[in-house]
């Protein structure tokens, strides 16, 4: 038999226990994230360019082919506006792939979601996502595109934070950006090294991309995911370094 003392210590453990349990992600609140030490660039179109413009200069041949898309991939594309991208995919994976084209504001992904269903993309479906979660299933992608639109996250730390539980093994995030300062709807190259480094990402390349007076680069996650509360934001990086 137990004592009235080993019951009060199985007590103890399992009350220890229960605050130890991990919690999901959607128990955890924006306010244990750190702040952005950056301004974040207004959302001002859905469009970056014209598609025509884009593919005289092979944009998005180019991306892809850097980012290994392959057919049967899952890829996600982040903000991804009209679709310049998401239809790109969705023929690049073909029939046995899948793409998740996310957008945050409700018009925009309304207005995809039609092109995607005017257009028959069967391997094509459209989500809202949200300014700080992009709402992704787990273990997933085996790309995320983020095109164009890193300036504008408002909360880094703790949408990749959100993010990166959807990457499948081997999974990679992809991010095409302006190498200027993010008040000129940019994002300095090391301003985003640092930003992903923080939360446990690591740069496996970046190549210049003069068509878009930036770069690609690519993200893995390595490691454990940090704790919200052991995340340190980056200081001192929102300005491009000149030679």
């Amino acid at each position: 038999m137990i004592g009235r003392a080993g019951l009060i210590l199985l007590l103890v453990l399992s009350v220890s226990a229960c605050h130890k349990r991990p919690k999901s992600d959607e128990d955890v609140p924006s306010k244990v994230f750190p702040a952005a030490h950056r301004p974040v660039a207004p959302i001002v179109s859905s469009r970056y360019s014209t598609e025509e413009a884009r593919d005289r200069v092979k944009e998005a041949d180019r991306v892809m082919h850097e980012a290994g898309i392959k057919p049967g991939m899952t890829v996600a594309d982040i903000g991804a506006g009209e679709g310049y991208y998401t239809v790109r995919l969705a023929a690049r994976v073909g029939e046995d792939g899948r793409v998740v084209a996310q957008d945050i504001v409700p018009e925009v992904r309304d207005k995809l979601a039609d092109r995607v269903t005017r257009e028959a993309l069967d391997n094509v479906s459209v989500k809202l996502g949200e300014p700080a979660d992009p709402k992704l299933p787990p273990n997933s992608f085996d790309r995320v595109f983020m095109m164009h639109m890193y300036h504008e996250i408002g909360a880094p730390y703790e949408f990749l934070w959100r993010l990166r539980p959807s990457l499948a093994p081997n999974g990679r995030v992809v991010v095409v950006d302006a190498d200027r300062p993010v008040i000129h709807h940019g994002t300095p190259s090391a301003l985003l090294d640092c930003e992903f480094s923080a939360v446990g990402y690591r740069l496996v390349e970046r190549k210049p991309m003069p068509e878009v007076d930036g770069y690609v680069a690519i993200y893995e996650a390595v490691g454990a995911r940090p704790e919200p509360e052991a995340i340190i934001p980056c200081t001192g990086l929102t300005k491009v370094k000149t030679p």
